[in-house]
């Protein structure tokens, strides 16, 4: 098992507990903060250079050495990733990120290290790229491709997907007794609880699946959607769900997933829902409006329709003479 340096193990733990960070957050950091700290021991030559990177302990960095690091030694690990990790613009940002996060622990909280070298740290520039969505008719397909046994569970699995743009772990995790008339509360990123609302498509197919859901023996008594074995369904299991109904659609199963249903629910509302930005973000249970807004693309018929619903498109001064 690896040994970490007890200085990440605190910082972990702040994040985790104090932060409310999820523990797919906390593993992230551990990852990058592991391969930081390994490359200043090679770079800064506290180990043997024939040392197998992965191999390199890190469990005796002191104070004194994190004290001992500069912006130079944080822009050289930056050429690192990108040189011998063939890291991309988007991976080198995550890392950029919980160098940060660390070193502002560092400073403010633990009081280890006086001057933060991350403070003037630059995050590679990030080009934006439209999400990927199934269009209307795609979403329909979709739909109508379920059946079999579990054809009812499937069906509102899918229907939630498209229609509220929840995340797959928010799904997983519906308990029956937040389901509330046409409201369901889920817990979203960093245990944060919000209310979603049920439109007609998603009361129905989750009033259809009630009617067959297992009661007898059941394992997870509040679980909404149980598995084969009558336990809650896992997300590998909704991974699986998904893959083999984008198939069956006709659709290509490695451009589409569960997080593409959540960018199609999105977009749908966007586009056709004169849905306000906002509003969006509170739907889908965004941190910050930033991340809302690549669902705000506009294709071309939208920006013709707006040239064309200025009052002034069919006014000419000859014609008003």
């Amino acid at each position: 098992m690896e040994r970490d340096c007890p200085i990440m193990i605190d910082f972990l733990n702040y994040m985790e507990t104090i932060k409310g960070k999820s523990k797919n957050t906390i593993k992230e950091y551990a990852y990058d903060l592991r391969m930081f700290l390994r490359f200043i021991k090679l770079h800064k030559g506290m180990t043997d250079p024939n040392t197998e990177f992965d191999k390199i302990d890190i469990s005796d960095i002191t104070s004194e050495d994190l004290k001992s690091i500069t912006l130079s030694d944080l822009y050289s690990f930056m050429s690192y990733l990108s040189r011998e990790r063939d890291n991309n613009a988007s991976s080198r940002a995550r890392k950029v990120a919980s160098i940060k996060s660390f070193f502002k622990y560092l400073t403010s909280k633990a009081k280890i290290i006086d001057i933060n070298p991350a403070t003037e740290l630059e995050s590679p520039k990030i080009t934006k790229r439209h999400p990927r969505y199934l269009n209307i008719e795609e979403s329909k397909k979709l739909l109508s491709s379920v059946s079999g046994k579990y054809a009812e569970r499937d069906y509102a699995i899918l229907t939630l997907f498209l229609n509220c743009g929840l995340r797959l772990s928010e799904l997983v995790n519906i308990n029956l007794n937040k389901i509330k008339n046409d409201t369901i509360t889920v817990i979203g990123k960093g245990n944060k609880e919000r209310t979603i609302y049920l439109n007609n498509a998603c009361k129905q197919a989750i009033e259809e699946y009630l009617k067959v859901r297992p009661v007898d023996n059941v394992k997870d008594k509040q679980a909404l959607f149980l598995s084969e074995r009558k336990q809650r369904i896992s997300n590998k299991t909704v991974q699986h769900i998904v893959k083999k109904y984008i198939k069956i659609a006709g659709l290509d199963p490695e451009r589409y997933s569960t997080h593409k249903l959540r960018h199609t629910a999105a977009t749908l509302m966007y586009k056709y829902g004169s849905v306000d930005i906002r509003a969006l973000q509170e739907i889908l249970g965004h941190e910050s409006v930033s991340t809302t807004e690549i669902y705000t693309h506009v294709d071309n018929e939208q920006l013709r329709n707006a040239v064309d619903s200025n009052p002034l498109s069919d006014f000419t001064a000859k014609n008003a003479e």
